[in-house]
């Protein structure tokens, strides 16, 4: 089994710190381990959240607390690893980035000196607002209009052609909002562009394991139309700590092969 999405931030980059990730992927038979940050950590990408951090008092301390960090301490304890790689599991190495302009020629450089295995492209933020963080700054918005944005948003983020996988593609559902019309229209746009791509969709247990959403994965149509036109889906944990490696990642394979 696969655990494609595995968050190590809440340590140090320490061998003995990533060995509990590996140690608790075994438990579960997770035989291939993709280990990853987000870009907000690292101070190289602080040009691209100017209007996270400006949108509010919240976000700004919220991003504060969290950037900083340089990017080659990860990229030292990357190459650390793959001088000692670990036997018994498949290891890589990646980042979560946030889909934001102005990412694009960032990535273009990293990925022209191999610095990662892989980029996974994420939606947490539109037009500044970080609509994954409480459910209360929902007040007001005019859900409709916010999910259209949403997939005018992934398909740009598609279109890039920078991502190996895109992570949680339908998260906008993350405190359990939804529109008044049909998403099948949304999911065929995503799906047209994707199409041309090798981009693959994370089946993931994130929003279960992490808000309390009642559902693992994609949404059933959206898993299906996925299904339908060939498009690899792949399980991911959306783990933050150790002990949720690997977790639900059964379940969510179970629906890909049930879809």
């Amino acid at each position: 089994m696969i655990d494609c999405h595995v968050h190590i931030e809440r340590g140090p980059y320490t061998r003995e710190w990533i060995n509990e990730f590996i140690n608790q992927a075994k438990s579960r038979e997770i035989t291939d381990l993709y280990l990853l940050e987000h870009t907000h950590r690292f101070r190289e990408f602080q040009e691209c959240y100017e209007e996270v951090a400006h949108y509010s008092e919240y976000q700004n301390d919220w991003y504060k607390r969290r950037s900083g960090v340089l990017l080659q301490s990860y990229i030292n304890l990357v190459k650390n690893y793959k001088e000692k790689p670990h036997h018994g599991i498949n290891i890589k190495w990646g980042l979560e980035v946030c889909y934001l302009p102005g990412i694009e020629k960032i990535i273009e450089q990293l990925k022209k000196n191999n610095t990662f295995d892989f980029y996974t492209g994420s939606i947490h933020w539109l037009n500044g607002w970080g609509f994954d963080h409480k459910k209360e700054f929902w007040k007001g918005e005019i859900v409709n209009d916010v999910y259209k944005q949403y997939f005018d948003t992934e398909v740009r983020l598609i279109q890039s052609e920078l991502f190996d996988y895109i992570a949680h593609p339908d998260s906008i559902k993350c405190f359990g909002h939804y529109p008044t019309y049909e998403l099948d229209e949304e999911y065929e746009k995503v799906i047209h562009v994707a199409k041309s791509t090798t981009i693959q969709f994370e089946q993931s247990c994130g929003l279960y394991n992490n808000y309390g959403h009642n559902k693992i994965g994609l949404e059933e149509n959206f898993l299906k139309k996925l299904k339908e036109n060939g498009i690899q889906i792949i399980t991911a944990s959306d783990a933050h700590r150790p002990e949720d490696v690997g977790r639900n990642i059964e379940k969510a394979l179970a629906l890909i092969n049930e879809a």
